[in-house]
């Protein structure tokens, strides 16, 4: 399916969200977080049967920030300028993607910069090309990093890496992000997609709900109290015992072969 500056292909499961402006290096523009909206309500879609989802880029770019060709940062009523952009499009997109019950892995084919680099992290797991590169670029047009950048990159590499990234505006590597715990993996360019589409495809056939609970127990963990996320955890895992999957793979184990799960 095929959007504005974005491509939609679902197959046995596996979404494979594509941003799709490979002049711009996809930079987010207002067509592309209108139409990534309109991907977010298929992909929410029982209907579609959407088990696993793989978020990358056309082109030899993830998504290098935001758009800001015809931008009016200092106009509040222009519903494209920087701040209207994050509360209308940006926050609603990013908290949908939360609550997604199906796991994002996010192939990063290339620069990953400013709220590109928000995006790229928000995968639960992340994949990066070899010749990848991250880059909190905010304070380059003299901005504050956004679409929760402030919220996601500290708690992954620690207070003192993310202020260098944020004041510093310096380029992180692929293989650098992985030592420092930002990203999951590092492949050869080459190698990247079919790693990505893998690891879906395996997802895909994974105990779905319980991916789902796991997504909002780790979404819950900077908030809670040790206490208040041992409850979180009971309450989860009685849904998750209730659960075809849990039966299936219980009955499985039993009988030593592998589960066949259904989403369910």
């Amino acid at each position: 399916m095929e959007f504005d500056k974005v491509s939609l292909d679902i197959n046995d499961g596996v979404a494979v969200v594509t941003l799709n402006d490979p002049e711009a290096m996809n930079a987010v523009s207002l067509p592309m977080l209108q139409s990534l909206r309109e991907v977010l309500t298929i992909l929410e879609d029982r209907e579609s049967k959407v088990r696993a989802v793989v978020i990358t880029g056309e082109g030899r770019a993830f998504c290098a920030g935001a758009n800001l060709k015809n931008r009016k940062p200092a106009d509040p009523d222009d519903p494209d300028n920087t701040v209207a952009t994050l509360d209308v499009y940006y926050h609603p997109m990013l908290k949908r993607m939360r609550d997604l019950k199906a796991p994002i892995i996010t192939a990063v084919n290339g620069p990953a910069a400013g709220a590109g680099m928000s995006l790229a992290i928000s995968g639960d797991l992340v994949y990066a090309a070899r010749s990848a590169y991250f880059m909190q670029a905010f304070i380059n047009i003299g901005l504050v990093p956004d679409a929760g950048s402030t919220f996601i990159l500290p708690r992954l590499i620690g207070k003192a890496r993310a202020a260098r990234m944020m004041m510093l505006g310096e380029r992180v590597t692929a293989d650098r992000a992985l030592e420092w715990g930002m990203i999951t993996e590092v492949l050869d360019d080459d190698k990247l997609m079919p790693a990505a589409m893998d690891l879906a495809a395996r997802m895909a056939k994974g105990p779905t709900k319980a991916y789902s609970f796991i997504r909002k127990a780790l979404a819950a963990t900077w908030a809670n109290n040790y206490d208040q996320q041992l409850e979180l955890e009971y309450n989860l895992q009685i849904r998750a015992s209730k659960t075809f999957d849990y039966t299936e793979g219980t009955t499985a184990f039993r009988e030593k072969r592998p589960a066949k799960f259904e989403g369910r």
